[in-house]
């Protein structure tokens, strides 16, 4: 028996990187997945890859930031599948590079509003269709700079340890409803963002990595599979890393 058989998941940004990778897995590991992404080609590709390996899927195009394609995500989901049992809030972006005082209030704004806004919408209708379940379980992808800092990128670092901070109280909420909530934190991965990095820059940030390379989607994917599982049945309002020793340093 595959450990997610039988459940709904709901993945934002699925359309590429680590998103897809995490929809693939659910998929494989038995879940009706909805994908979602603001990106409709890549969304409805990412489904046929998923269909073409035997997996379920279902494509609903949503802006995150937008908190009435929030709820209308949920209800789409429900309306294909029933229910919703496992979420993972993915969708996020990086923002201008600029140093605190220079940074622009409308790049400021738009970080904030995809990055912690977003994952609040996901969460608040998300927990509230989990309650109808009795159940169910959120992870939401923070970052390494949810703990450290991004120098050059304080609307993201600011961002992501809100996060943390708002997994941290659904954790506490909602342990007594049967609805457990953590946090991912990975470090650089390998995803088509930073394929089009230069390669001065790309070397320059695996440098900061003690494993001497940066990280895989799938290996993102394989930690948030566990924490959606039944496997980690006693962990809620945690954040764990999964970042090459980045944060050891």
């Amino acid at each position: 028996m595959k450990i997610l058989d039988n459940k709904v998941a709901l993945v934002t940004g699925a359309g590429s990187g680590i998103g897809l990778a995490i929809a693939k897995l659910y998929a494989k590991e038995g879940a009706k997945v909805i994908v979602s992404d603001i990106n409709e080609e890549h969304g409805k590709s990412a489904v046929e890859d998923i269909k073409s390996t035997g997996g379920e899927a279902t494509f609903v195009k949503a802006d995150t930031s937008n908190p009435e394609q929030v709820e209308a995500l949920i209800k789409a989901t429900v309306d294909a599948y029933g229910r919703l049992d496992i979420a993972c809030n993915n969708a996020g972006i990086g923002g201008e590079q600029a140093t605190t005082g220079d940074y622009s209030i409308d790049s400021w704004k738009k970080v904030l509003n995809v990055n912690l806004d977003g994952v609040f919408y996901g969460c608040k209708y998300q927990l509230s269709q989990m309650e109808k379940n009795g159940g169910g379980v959120i992870v939401n992808i923070a970052s390494i700079h949810g703990t450290v800092a991004a120098p050059l990128s304080s609307a993201y670092t600011t961002s992501k340890h809100a996060v943390v901070g708002l997994t941290k109280n659904i954790g506490v909420e909602y342990g007594q409803k049967n609805i457990r909530c953590n946090a991912v934190g990975p470090a650089y991965i390998e995803t088509p963002l930073l394929e089009r990095a230069s390669g001065d820059m790309k070397e320059a940030l695996i440098a900061k990595h003690p494993m001497g390379r940066l990280g895989k989607s799938e290996e993102v994917a394989e930690l948030v599979l566990f924490l959606s599982s039944e496997k980690s049945s006693f962990m809620t309002g945690g954040y764990y890393l999964v970042d090459g020793g980045y944060t050891a340093v």
